[in-house]
């Protein structure tokens, strides 16, 4: 015990531990850095410990050892509010390590943060054994979080009560945590030769989250941080008056092409639609766009190219929407134009709608699917685009239209896969399918370890209601341009992979296609390998490309007859 100056014991020096009691500490202290370490089972959400150092615990330990050493112990109060903070930023790790491990990006606040209560939005629509899953969820997270809570407690008590006195008495304990120091230090200076002992830091992706959520408050963030706009309205001024769909295939990722063995395995998919493209007398030209997301955030993707501005930062999203920027549903709609946003996985208010100037916005209540619930998602992507078609039909004297159909049956966890309904009417019914092909569809169900199995598999779903629809009758030429919003996620395509998409354009307009083969699009299904860009670079394409009064009128001349 020490002494004060006139050799008294100092009351305020702890009592020096026992052995058992460091040996209790030190558990403590390895259960903390498992909890700001942990990676996940892939591909799995399951945490496993993780035997790297974590950089937040040494910066916690320093912390605790200098209050120590200062106050000569830390009280109930202080262990509580270390705890709190480990606590916080555990659950941190978990969310961050769970996005790039599952999604193949980093967290994003603005976006993820929405998405829970949308989802349990979503599943609280559902049924009452769904609603009371969603809401045993939500109970088994907050006493998860407490649990959490008063584990990261205990085991900051035990350190700070036995391990950190004598840490301070020990020299070469304060050598190792001068060690442990140099190794984060140089960790965060990107030395790679500490990336096998130093775990990935959590603190520089949210500190980033952080300030990008404080400079969304501040006015004018805005102009600073958005790059220009494209002049839409000036590029779309001269535009013919043509029928143009965009149609984002969710999840579709350059992953279809890249895999080898995923790339046959949906052949014939594809086949078909190369078949249904030509039978419908119209020619289609391919590319790789590089999307600003990864596994999710479609929004993103679907912004991107309706504004034409790069959105990889998140934060520029939710900036953009509180602008007057012009998109092509507003800036077409200005022209005369009917606008369309068909959004089948939407199921709550989105007011944030009213920034892309839909003429008419249809989500997923207002489809009124009649069949069965196909799995998270609903409502399958055939019946969607049929039941606009039989809701806003189009006669040969209205105005073009503009219609922007965002898909969601590919979307994970990719299943259950809908049964494919050639009879359009019957698909349009209340009895869409056979009672045993929805049966089977149903108890496929969804295996969340062999996500990639119900990739191929909604993806070849797509090829397939793709050939019939570009098949169907219509009344004009229409160009369709397909852009898939962006890869799946990591779980099926592996740590690492490119972000690109592919982009096909279906026109009966051979001049547009041969524009664009000269902008570096080949013909076909099958895209060249290398990226001509970001998304919002479609978006420019787009304009240079579509064609103005007098290419219209040579593409008219030339057309070849329409089914």
């Amino acid at each position: 015990m020490s002494r004060d100056a006139a050799g008294a014991p100092d009351a305020a020096a702890p009592p020096r531990a026992s052995t058992r009691a460091i040996v209790l500490g030190l558990l403590a202290l390895a259960a903390l850095n498992v909890a700001l370490s942990h990676e996940i089972l892939w591909p799995t959400p399951l945490p496993v410990p993780d035997h790297r150092i974590a950089p937040e615990l040494v910066w916690a330990w320093c912390g605790l050892l200098a209050w120590i050493a200062w106050r000569g112990r830390a009280g109930e109060r202080v262990v509580g509010v270390f705890a709190a903070v480990l606590a916080a930023f555990a659950v941190m790790r978990y969310v961050d390590v769970v996005a790039l491990g599952l999604f193949g990006r980093r967290v994003h606040l603005y976006w993820d943060g929405l998405q829970i209560p949308r989802f349990l939005s979503v599943a609280a629509q559902g049924a009452a054994g769904e609603r009371a899953a969603a809401l045993a969820a939500v109970a088994a997270v907050a006493a998860l979080a407490w649990a959490l809570y008063r584990g990261v407690r205990a085991a900051v008590r035990r350190v700070a009560r036995d391990l950190a006195p004598a840490a301070l008495r020990s020299r070469a304990a304060l050598a190792a945590t001068g060690c442990a120091v140099a190794l984060v230090v140089a960790n965060h200076a990107g030395v790679k030769a500490t990336w096998p002992v130093v775990s990935r830091p959590v603190t520089p992706t949210w500190a980033n989250q952080f300030v990008l959520l404080a400079n969304a408050l501040v006015p004018g963030a805005a102009d600073r941080t958005l790059p220009p706009s494209p002049p839409l309205r000036a590029a779309l001024a001269n535009l013919a008056p043509i029928d143009l769909t965009i149609m984002m295939l969710e999840s579709y990722g350059a992953v279809a092409f890249d895999d080898a063995a995923m790339h046959r395995e949906l052949a014939p998919g594809r086949d078909a639609l190369a078949r249904g493209i030509a039978a419908s007398g119209r020619g289609v030209v391919s590319a790789f766009f590089t999307s600003p997301t990864f596994g999710g955030a479609s929004d993103l993707a679907h912004l991107t190219l309706l504004a034409g501005i790069d959105l990889t930062d998140p934060m520029r999203h939710d900036l953009l929407i509180t602008t007057d920027r012009p998109t092509l549903a507003r800036v077409l709609s200005e022209r005369g134009w009917r606008s369309y946003g068909v959004y089948p996985a939407l199921s709550w208010a989105w007011p944030e709608s009213a920034f892309y100037g839909y003429d008419t916005l249809i989500d997923g209540p207002a489809l009124g699917w009649r069949g069965p619930k196909l799995g998270y998602w609903r409502i399958p992507d055939q019946f969607s685009i049929a039941r606009f078609e039989q809701m806003h039909p189009l006669a040969a004297d209205d105005p073009p239209r503009f219609l922007f159909f965002a898909t969601i049956t590919s979307h994970v966890p990719f299943g259950p896969v809908p049964p494919l309904q050639p009879d359009r009417e019957r698909l349009l019914s209340e009895t869409p399918y056979d009672a045993a092909d929805a049966e089977r569809a149903l108890a496929a169900g969804v295996d969340w370890l062999r996500l990639r199995e119900g990739y191929v598999g909604t993806i070849r779903y797509t090829y397939d209601w793709l050939a019939g629809w570009v098949e169907r009758a219509r009344v004009r030429p229409e160009t369709v341009v397909i852009v898939g919003d962006h890869q799946p996620t990591a779980a099926v395509t592996g740590e690492g992979a490119r972000w690109d998409v592919p982009v096909h354009v279906v026109s009966d307009d051979a001049a547009l296609l041969a524009r664009l083969e000269a902008r570096g699009f080949v013909r076909g299904l099958e895209p060249a390998r290398a990226s001509l860009g970001g998304l919002q670079g479609l978006t420019t394409t787009l304009l240079e490309t579509l064609p103005g009064p007098a290419t219209s009128a040579s593409r008219d001349a030339a057309a070849p007859a329409v089914r």
